[in-house]
Order: structure tokens, then C-alpha cells, then sequence
């Protein structure tokens, strides 16, 4: 809610979310600062595992910068992997819209548990 990211999709093994870039976002050079390309690529997982296991919380994730977050628009398109009764393995792919064109910015892999289990 504080930087104004909103939830595009969410369906079963699924999670969109999607953040306008502004200035307040960005890093000294320029360009979306990482601590919130990550913030976006862990909210999308633990959407995407929450969206078939309920009240969750991510157990760990991991993230690869590919390029610079430069753009309009960020969009976190995550997707569930594999899913048991408590825990789901998810990927989530953050891509940055410029002009209409999207470029892939960074690729996160974590897993997802279930409150309470």
C-alpha cells in the first residue's frame, strides 16, 4: 500500500502485481533500486503460493538482477512451481515497461508456507 503497488491477478497458482515508478523508487543512478524490485518479486511469490495454500509467508527466496529496473511501469508476474499441503515452490519473473516495450529485470525463485503448519 505504501508505494502504491496494485494486485493485477490473483488466481490459483497465480499472482500479478504491478507498481508505477517514480523518483521516490529509484536508486543515485537512476534507476529502480533493487531493495524494491525485491520487495515486488517476494509479495508476488508468496500471492502466488498463498492464491492455493491460503495465509502464507515466504521461507526464503532468492533473486537475480539482470538489468537495470529503467521504465514506466514494474510487473511481477509469479507463478507456483509445485505445491503440497503446506508449502509451494514459486517463480516470478519482475519485468519494467517503457513506452510499451518490457524487459525482463529480474528472475526470483522461493519457497511459500503455510501459517500454522
Amino acid at each position: 500500500m505504501l508505494l502504491g503497488t496494485e494486485l493485477e491477478v490473483f488466481e490459483p497458482g497465480k499472482a500479478v502485481l504491478s507498481l508505477a515508478i517514480n523518483d521516490s523508487l529509484k536508486q543515485q543512478h537512476g534507476f529502480v533500486h533493487g531493495g524494491v524490485i525485491s520487495y515486488l518479486a517476494d509479495n508476488a511469490l508468496t500471492y502466488a503460493g498463498g492464491s492455493l495454500l491460503g495465509d502464507s509467508v515466504t521461507s526464503e527466496y532468492k533473486i537475480n538482477y539482470l538489468r537495470p529496473g529503467i521504465g514506466d511501469t514494474l510487473v511481477a508476474q509469479a507463478s507456483v512451481l509445485s505445491s503440497g499441503k503446506s508449502q509451494a515452490v514459486c517463480q516470478c519473473e519482475v519485468i519494467a515497461i517503457q513506452d510499451g516495450e518490457r524487459r525482463t529485470v529480474a528472475f526470483a525463485l522461493g519457497t511459500i508456507r503455510k501459517v500454522g503448519d
